[in-house]
């Protein structure tokens, strides 16, 4: 992905319990994202939501497991994340899966070394 510019922002809504092959689909996904070289991926788990069914989930403090919505996000080129939709189309049965164009501003890692002393 170039360092600043156009890129494209996809977005999956799925459920915390949603599996792809005996594992959690948003790991799955994120692993797939990571061995197609895509230049970063993120989950965010929501506290509450619905989707299609229009099924509330939602995290109280009694209860464990809810099914909570889960996000999974990757920013990369147009052109990588038209390559790799076919594929996240046959990992997610059920949810949402979007598209939206970005502009990166600025895209790296933190830089290790230790910043200049200011002098005043």
């Amino acid at each position: 992905m170039n360092r600043t510019g156009q890129a494209v922002w996809l977005r999956i809504y799925i459920g915390e319990s949603d599996q792809w092959h005996h594992k959690p689909l948003y790991q799955a996904l994120v692993e797939f994202f990571r061995k197609e070289q895509v230049a970063g991926a993120t989950v965010l788990r929501g506290v509450e939501g619905y989707g299609a069914h229009s099924q509330i989930h939602a995290a109280h403090i009694l209860r464990l497991s809810e099914d909570l919505p889960m996000i999974v996000e990757v920013i990369d080129d147009a052109e990588r994340i038209e390559t790799l939709l076919p594929r996240v189309r046959e990992m997610v049965r059920g949810g949402l899966i979007m598209t939206l164009p970005v502009n990166v501003a600025m895209y790296g890692h933190t830089d290790q070394t230790p910043a200049p002393e200011r002098t005043e």
